[in-house]
């Protein structure tokens, strides 16, 4: 299969390449806890198939390459102090990190690594995306149960950010 996109489509915006790119990295980590793959031999798959990022009813959606390499090689390298986060703000709310569905911690972790190591996106704008991939794969109250967990863990970490950005970092979901 050939990657790349054909020349009369318009190429998706830089906001639609990162969604993308979060989405991507999301189903790769839930691979890796799936099969204990390697994360290069997914980043090497995710090359091979052009960079995209692999969605129901479609082919695929153009991704931002260099954001999905970060999110699963940041999420690796640092899996356990992530975990640590992670699983200290989903216990605020009186559930163990241990009994979240896989998704919903691949979902929780790469969010998480985004608000440690990507200090070049705002903490709403990163809650805001992965409550929307979130909803990609879940109907229930999972988007809810991310919103609020990751309120928590930016508060935690990006307290300086969210002053500057209005006080909260969360968003109505329904």
């Amino acid at each position: 299969m050939a990657g790349g996109s054909n020349k009369g489509e318009r190429k998706p915006s830089k906001g639609q390449q990162r969604r993308a790119a979060r989405l991507a990295a999301v189903q790769g980590l839930y691979e890796l806890a799936l099969s204990g793959r390697r994360v290069d031999d997914l980043v090497h798959d995710f090359s091979g198939r052009g960079g995209t990022a692999l969605l129901e009813a479609e082919q695929g959606s153009e991704a931002d390459e260099d954001l999905y390499v970060d999110l699963l090689r940041g999420v690796a390298r640092r899996k356990d102090d992530i975990q640590a986060i992670v699983s200290d703000a989903v216990g605020e709310g009186g559930r163990a990190f241990s009994q979240l569905d896989l998704l919903m911690q691949a979902i929780l972790m790469a969010a998480t690594y985004e608000l440690i190591a990507r200090s070049d996106i705002d903490p709403p704008l990163t809650i805001n995306e992965y409550v929307e991939v979130t909803h990609a794969f879940f109907a229930g109250r999972e988007p809810s149960l991310v919103n609020g967990v990751l309120d928590r863990i930016a508060h935690d970490l990006r307290s300086e950010d969210l002053d500057q950005t209005g006080g909260s970092a969360t968003r109505k979901t329904s």
